[in-house]
């Protein structure tokens, strides 16, 4: 499904617009200076046409910029142009929402497509993206970048059975430096019995870590790029960001995800996890796979290195067990910085969906496999 709304409109509308601010030019009587509101596909706006002496004048900037396009005065010359267009396809989710040609995959997998570049971000479970890939009619095999935001086997299953389809020519895979630090050896502790994709409904530790190594993806010709920084820029407009600020201990779940080391379970500080932001014409829009470093510290962190306003986020919260008290606070902090598109998918939980739809029920859409987002 192909999310429609004013991040879609096209160069027709602004040269409507023009045209009608030229026949209100020419058919308004002289008079005294009236000020008429302008509507954009039915919504009300700041702007407004003036009309003195029979003249109806409309701010070229105010009007462009409202519909999306950039303004720049370069050579003694106006130009008028439109922003390159982001596009994020969700491959895999925990649900297919109305794409009935797709199939669900516990996990979590987009596509993020700029003027110049392909990226994969995330795998899912087992490699369902391939398929709903050919369902969508998304070309996988050019992708020139791909990211695993952490080692759980629920977002870097597909990996594999991705570069065994397409090869690995041309192909870059980024991750964190401490991705494979214990990878095959993280622990989900259960202590209700609950029945979820990786347990059995019993109490106890079951693992969610991942099944390949490093030498398993040299053997396939895969050229790996390790981050060892706060943040790479890794194509025009696209940035991975990891060591996150931890301002909101409260976000963290240290009794529920673990790693085994030296035959002890102790708490998973998740190093190895990364977002990515990708710049637009509207701010940026961050994808993360699962935030268990805290959504609020992965997005309050690109917001203060960045410098830019945050548009939208898209991907897995990881509110399932957080109380009320924490879903309130994220929801407060993303009204804060006026987020205006929340794609909630994955791992945010029944709960923390509810909350955000009643809150903020313009901004939010719940995501699922199949979903297409688009940001002029």
């Amino acid at each position: 499904m192909k999310e429609k709304g004013t991040d879609g409109m096209k160069r027709s509308m602004f040269a409507l617009l023009l045209t009608l601010a030229l026949v209100l030019a020419l058919s308004l009587a002289v008079g005294a200076k009236t000020v008429y509101p302008i509507w954009i596909n039915g919504e009300k706006t700041e702007l407004a046409g003036d009309t003195t002496a029979g003249v109806t004048t409309i701010g070229l900037r105010a009007l462009a910029e409202a519909l999306g396009f950039e303004v720049n005065f370069v050579d003694s010359s106006i130009q008028i142009t439109e922003p390159d267009q982001v596009k994020i396809t969700t491959l895999t989710e925990n649900n297919n929402g109305d794409n009935p040609d797709t199939s669900a995959e516990f996990g979590f997998s987009v596509l993020i497509e700029t003027e110049k570049d392909k990226i994969l971000f995330d795998t899912g479970k087992a490699g369902q993206l391939l398929a709903n890939g050919k369902a969508l009619g998304v070309d996988l095999s050019d992708c020139t970048k791909l990211v695993l935001s952490h080692s759980h086997y629920d977002h870097c299953g597909g990996l594999i059975p991705y570069f065994q389809e397409y090869g690995a020519e041309n192909k870059t895979l980024f991750l964190k430096n401490s991705f494979f630090n214990n990878a095959d050896s993280k622990y989900y502790y259960d202590a209700v019995g609950q029945k979820f994709d990786f347990t059995d409904g019993t109490k106890g530790y079951f693992p969610v870590g991942i099944d390949f190594d490093e030498q398993d993806l040299l053997d396939l010709g895969v050229a790996i790029e390790y981050i060892d920084t706060t943040c790479m820029k890794v194509a025009d407009g696209v940035t991975i960001y990891g060591n996150f600020d931890r301002d909101k201990n409260f976000e963290l779940a240290p009794n529920m995800l673990d790693r085994l080391e030296n035959g002890e379970y102790v708490v998973d500080d998740f190093d190895e996890e990364v977002a990515v932001a990708v710049e637009t014409s509207k701010g940026l829009v961050i994808v993360s796979g699962c935030s268990h470093n805290g959504i609020l510290n992965i997005v309050n962190t690109i917001e203060k290195r960045s410098g830019e306003k945050v548009y939208a986020v898209i991907g897995g919260f990881h509110l399932l067990d957080a109380d009320e008290a924490t879903i309130q606070a994220t929801i407060d902090r993303f009204q804060e910085l006026g987020v205006q598109r929340i794609g909630l998918s994955h791992c945010t939980g029944a709960k923390a969906t509810q909350m955000f739809l009643e809150q903020m029920p313009e901004q939010t859409f719940v995501n699922s496999t199949g979903h297409v987002y688009v940001v002029d």
